[in-house]
Formats: structure tokens, C-alpha cells, sequence
């Protein structure tokens, strides 16, 4: 069905069916959680019927994979790359920025494997993002890692998922403030606990 943009007085075609059922299904994940939402929901709140959003995705899962793996994908690469930087503080200043940008761009999709990586293991997307979790850890804190370091680690970027995320819940679309300002306060926030952690060898 098209859409009308009430400014332009245009009309603009549906979006692919695909990508809508994959939109509704990852804000449906983060709201209600990958158990609370059916595919039932899912179509009645995309407009479509259930079976045509078994034309696109076999099941639950595949829907799940279609609405979080992109940036699960996303998150690989970008660790890949601070890996193939080497150990360095620069390398590390550029991670913290670029982990900055992907959970702004991200929110939803993080949200979801965040809050709900424990009770879905075992689905192949969720064990993709819980592995990428565990090698950041291991890259940025190695083995000689004092507590205090590990923990300075998790405070710093659990700390910034945590503020965008969160604020799904409890906060006002504009209380954090522009979001050119939540950028710059994240990487001056997370670089500052970090940089006290020694480097890999």
C-alpha cells in the first residue's frame, strides 16, 4: 500500500515488504522481547498476514537473524579492524569511536542481543554477538589484566550500552541531550576509563 507524505502532497510506494517485516520484527524484539513476540504480532502489526511473513522468513529465528545480524556483522568488522590496528592508544581512541557510532546507529539491534544474549543462546545470531563480546574483552584486557582493569573494561562500554539503551526505557527521546553532544560526552566518557588500562604486548 503507498504511503502519502502529507508535506510534499506526494505519494511514495511501500517499502519492500522484506525490509517492514524486519523493521516491525526487531522494535517488536526490543519491546516485548525475541519470546513475547510472535509472528502473529508481527504481521498484524505490519499489515501483513502471517504466512506472508513465512513467505519471507522460514521461522522466529530467521526473522530474529534478518533483524539483528547486519549489525552483529557490523560489530565483527569493526573489532576485526581494531585487532589488524594492532595494540596502540591511537587504535584504541579509533575503536572507542567507532563502538560510539555503532551503538547510536544501532540502538535497537543492541538492545535486543543485550539484554536478552543469556536467554537466547543456543540461536546462532545471539551466539555470534555473545563470541564478539568475549574476543573485545580478551583483545582490549589480555590475560595479565588486573580485576580492577577487567572491570574498568566492562564499566566503560557496558556503561555506554547501557546509557543508550536504557534510555529506551526510561528516558525521553531528548533528555541525553543532541546527539552530536551524547557522541562526543561517550568517547571523552569511555576513553577516559579506558586509558588507564595497559596495553596488550
Amino acid at each position: 500500500m503507498p504511503t502519502h507524505d502529507a508535506e510534499s502532497g506526494s505519494v511514495s510506494p511501500r517499502p519492500k515488504a522484506s525490509d517492514e517485516l524486519r523493521q516491525i520484527a526487531l522494535e517488536q524484539f526490543a519491546a516485548v522481547g525475541f519470546a513475547g513476540a510472535s509472528l502473529q504480532q508481527i504481521a498484524d502489526e505490519a499489515g501483513y498476514s502471517k504466512s506472508s511473513v513465512l513467505y519471507h522468513y522460514a521461522n522466529k529465528e530467521a526473522l530474529l537473524e534478518a533483524a539483528i545480524g547486519p549489525a552483529i556483522d557490523r560489530l565483527g568488522a569493526l573489532l576485526q579492524r581494531y585487532i589488524d590496528r594492532g595494540s596502540s592508544l591511537e587504535a584504541r581512541t579509533l575503536f572507542v569511536e567507532e563502538f560510539i557510532d555503532f551503538l547510536l546507529e544501532h540502538r535497537l539491534e543492541v538492545y535486543t542481543f543485550v539484554n536478552q544474549g543469556h536467554s537466547l543462546r543456543g540461536i546462532p545470531v545471539i551466539d555470534r554477538a555473545n563470541a564478539f563480546i568475549v574476543t573485545l574483552s580478551h583483545t582490549v584486557c589480555d590475560d595479565n589484566a588486573s580485576t580492577v582493569e577487567k572491570m574498568r573494561f566492562g564499566v566503560a562500554l557496558g556503561g555506554a550500552t547501557y546509557s543508550l539503551v536504557a534510555g529506551m526505557d526510561f528516558l525521553d527521546a531528548d533528555s541525553l541531550g543532541p546527539a552530536e553532544e551524547v557522541r562526543a560526552a561517550l568517547i571523552q566518557l569511555v576513553g577516559e576509563l579506558l586509558a588507564p588500562l595497559a596495553l596488550p604486548a
